[in-house]
């Protein structure tokens, strides 16, 4: 026998999940727990007829083979049941403890039901109008009508799909609108009376205790009501009935989960609803085991110095209002503190300077307009304490103040994304074993030294940029150049790290940058220096040009960056070790595996980022989101104005991948390389022409090589795919790419040697002929060629030359000749160039040959001499 049940106490969720769950396992029987709830009962006086439920009491005698629980994890003692039982689970309380041998499928969202549904829609099942109902009371009823926190989209749409197959909301409103029971009334009025508040790492907490002389049913529907009327951030209800405590409690911040509280009471549920039942004991041993699991368990408020900006943009209140107003413009800043040396003043809106230029009081100073008083929050401040000042004064920057003077200001959009889903502001727990995991004990040991040096001039330091991003995906780190930003001075910090290493420093002003320099011999294990660089933000004059570069803050610095996956950063302060920097949204980007651009005009400021994106989604295996690709489009045009030099660097770049061919092929399909050079060849399987160059370059690379280091294997690669061009073509794109002559020299060798692909493919060919024609060219231009032929005659020619031809010198050389009496001169080298041939083609065999046809040869000339 197969039966589907869930939890006693059934809700409307539970029940729903089951029928849904029957409609998937039709050869399963649906059997009714022995407690239901009243709206419950109700429902099924009017339509038990019309649904397949069973009562446990009409079961037959048999073995039950399989049991498949909804909305819940705990199995109920059923008869029939043993050990060779299967049990399956599907439940939206992830993170739940399951029997023993179980399988448990679920997700995190708003009801089960959601869950089924989905499955229903993908299988393409019917549900007739009173199934569709109940399912839509299933998920109505824990998602609060798609209004509880914990609502999902998931759930809207399963929600919309119901009503689309007939579900009637009259009959929705009837069953999950129930009045209270008199007996409910009693108990609210009771629970109001009792109600006591706590304050807990800064979060109200309310908790209600009640002993009941007689059971009352659905006591969830009256914490609804009690959160309703007090508000707080966390409710826990707890009511005695006999030698059980029934606890149910209601969560509105991530900051308290009920669920992982109610645990300890062997409970379970989501984050923001969870309820448990403490057997044999009583009411005040359950609230004072609350009250100390609270204090564990809630999760301190972020505070305003975790989100704050620092080195930001400020005005003096000297200042004329026009002079504001296009700092507003440069900036795009809808607001900035006015500041008296490092006292706040006040707050300049947007909205004022506007005001004022409308009048045309441009000339008008920034202390005539400023919005002054306790405007301010302190850095230890809750955020919730930005909110009020926010809200209370209309503003969309609210400035920090420490000791009296201005540190920073907290913006609106710094709020609304600490308070989205997925926000990450605080420290991620694994964050600091993985970066301790990362680094080396000796390169560790000294970030720290830098770190401490850093924070006692006053400065703070993090790691950024794509060290994070690859810890993060798990990549092994094996570039350890990493990228120190400090909010601060880089420089100044550089220089005193240096005095207290003994070593130097060298800086540019210019950038705001500086590097140690470390010895190998004193720190093992770390790069040849550390490199520093002051945050900064930049700012475009104009499309396509180099940024201008001002200091600012961390929050700045990472917003300049390209793309979200490259935001984040780990700051390094003693007090902060190991937290996680994520403003812009890019853990998510890396859960989701996608390529976002921070802003739309991100391409149009600098277009090279179209080839980057490319290069990091091929690498990292990601996809470039939509609305980015729809950007790269839009720029495409821009790459013309783009200077060689940066297009060049970053063809490099692209070139030094592990797999550059598939980046090639992306910016093609992208239509970049029409803009960068319309000239470049693909042959077909070009991923697979570069993956045989590597092979064959690093076995070459391998081999002795007494010459001067040839071209790199990016070259080579580069060679491929300028191959076809004519000459016309090839100084063309040379020029627009602003080559070396020693690359653009190495690119039209082997264009040379593809002119000579007829004579190599020709039926019969002398070996000193081959000779001659390979020789001039470079090891590097005769491996492209290689690669580049499909002549099996031209490959076993190259490979003659490479193994025998090239190594094949005559004993004899000038010294011998001059023995001889040839005066020197050019007939030194043809008569050694004969000699060669004749040695190669098979004409002189031992040594003695040779030095008779070297004797003729020099008597010849003696004779065309005289």
């Amino acid at each position: 026998m197969k039966i589907i049940t869930s939890h006693e106490r059934t809700d409307m969720d539970a029940l729903a999940s089951m029928y849904g769950a029957w409609l998937l396992f039709p050869d399963h029987r649906p059997v009714l727990p022995v407690k239901l709830n009243r709206n419950l009962r109700a429902y099924l006086a009017l339509y038990a007829d019309a649904l397949p439920f069973v009562d446990r009491a009409t079961l037959p005698k048999a073995h039950v083979t399989q049991l498949l629980l909804v909305d819940t994890h705990t199995v109920a003692p059923f008869r029939g049941m043993g050990a060779r039982t299967a049990v399956h689970i599907i439940d939206h309380h992830t993170g739940q403890p399951a029997p023993e041998g179980a399988t448990v499928e679920g997700d995190a969202v708003g009801a089960t039901s959601t869950l089924l549904v989905e499955r229903i829609r993908e299988r393409g099942a019917t549900v007739s109008t009173e199934g569709a109902t109940l399912l839509l009371m299933g998920i109505y009823e824990d998602t609060g009508s798609l209004s509880y926190l914990t609502t999902t989209s998931r759930d809207a749409q399963a929600a919309a799909w119901l009503l689309e197959q007939g579900a009637d909301l009259s009959v929705a409103n009837e069953f999950l609108h129930n009045p209270l029971t008199p007996a409910q009334r009693e108990v609210l009025a009771r629970l109001s009376a009792a109600s006591e508040f706590h304050t807990i790492q800064g979060r109200s907490i309310c908790i209600a205790a009640v002993a009941l002389d007689i059971y009352v049913d659905e006591l969830s529907s009256l914490i609804h009501q009690l959160t309703a009327m007090v508000d707080p951030d966390g409710c826990f209800l707890l009511a005695q009935y006999e030698h059980d405590v029934q606890i149910i409690a209601r969560s509105t911040t991530d900051a308290i989960d009920v669920s992982a509280i109610l645990r300890h009471f062997g409970g379970g549920g989501h984050s923001k609803a969870a309820a448990a039942l403490a057997l044999g004991t009583d009411l005040a041993d359950v609230r004072q085991a609350l009250l100390t699991i609270l204090a564990q368990e809630v999760v301190a408020p972020v505070p305003v110095l975790s989100i704050m900006s620092t080195n930001v943009h400020t005005v003096d209140p000297a200042m004329s209002a026009r002079d504001a107003a296009a700092l507003m413009r440069r900036y795009g800043h809808e607001g900035f503190p006015v500041v008296d040396g490092d006292r706040l003043v006040g707050v300049l809106t947007r909205s004022d300077i506007d005001r004022a230029l409308h009048h045309r009081l441009g000339e008008m100073t920034v202390r005539s307009l400023l919005h002054s008083g306790p405007l301010y929050v302190r850095p230890g401040d809750p955020v919730e304490e930005v909110e009020r000042v926010m809200i209370e004064h209309n503003l969309g920057q609210v400035p920090v103040v420490e000791n009296g003077h201005f540190v920073g200001i907290v913006t609106r959009t710094d709020v609304i994304k600490l308070r989205a889903p997925g926000a990450n502001h605080a420290a991620r727990p694994e964050v600091r074993p993985l970066l301790d995991a990362a680094l080396p004990a000796n390169l560790r040991a000294l970030l720290v030294e830098a770190r401490d040096v850093a924070n006692a001039m006053g400065f703070s330091l993090y790691i950024v940029g794509g060290f994070v991003r690859d810890l993060l995906l798990g990549v092994p780190t094996l570039d350890l150049d990493l990228d120190l930003v400090v909010e601060g001075d880089a420089i100044r910090l550089a220089e005193r790290l240096a005095q207290v290493l003994g070593t130097r420093a060298r800086s540019h002003s210019r950038f705001g940058t500086a590097k140690v320099i470390l010895d190998p011999a004193t720190h093992p294990d770390a790069p040849p220096s550390l490199d520093f660089v002051t945050a900064r933000t930049e700012f475009y004059e104009r499309p396509t040009e180099l940024p201008q570069v001002e200091r600012s803050s961390i929050k700045q610095d990472l917003y300049r960056r390209d793309f979200t996956i490259n935001t984040m950063a780990i700051c390094l302060d003693r007090s902060r070790y190991g937290q996680l920097l994520d403003f812009y949204g890019g853990t998510r980007d890396l859960e989701t595996r996608r390529i976002r651009v921070l802003h739309n005009l991100s391409f149009i400021e600098d277009p090279t980022r179209i080839l980057r994106a490319a290069r990091f989604e091929q690498r990292l295996g990601f996809e470039i989101e939509e609305r980015t690709e729809e950007l790269i489009d839009d720029a495409l045009p821009l790459l013309e104005h783009v200077s060689g030099e940066r297009l060049r660097n970053e063809l490099f770049l692209i070139l030094e991948e592990e797999a550059p061919g598939r980046v090639l092929e992306r910016l093609r399909s992208l239509g970049v390389l029409a803009y960068l050079a319309p000239g470049l060849a693909f042959p077909r399987d070009l991923e697979a022409l570069f993956a045989r160059l590597r092979g064959r370059f690093r076995s070459l690379a391998a081999a002795p090589q007494p010459q001067e280091a040839g071209a790199s294997l990016r070259l080579c690669y580069l060679a491929v795919l300028t191959y076809a061009m004519d000459q016309r073509a090839m100084a063309e794109f040379a020029e627009r790419l602003r080559l070396s002559q020693r690359d653009t020299r190495f690119l039209r060798e082997v264009a040379l040697l593809r002119d000579r692909l007829p004579e190599l493919r020709a039926p019969a060919m002398l070996p000193s002929h081959i000779y001659r024609l390979l020789e001039p060219f470079s090891r590097e231009a005769r491996f492209v060629l290689s690669v580049l032929t499909d002549s099996p005659e031209v490959e076993e020619r190259l490979d003659l030359y490479e193994r025998t031809l090239s190594q094949v010198r005559p004993r004899v050389d000038g010294h011998y000749l001059r023995r001889l009496g040839v005066a020197p001169g050019p007939i030194y080298g043809e008569i050694l160039a004969r000699l060669r041939d004749a040695i190669l083609d098979g004409q002189v065999r031992t040594p003695e040959e040779e030095d008779a046809l070297a004797r003729s040869l020099a008597e010849g000339a003696h004779r065309t001499a005289n």
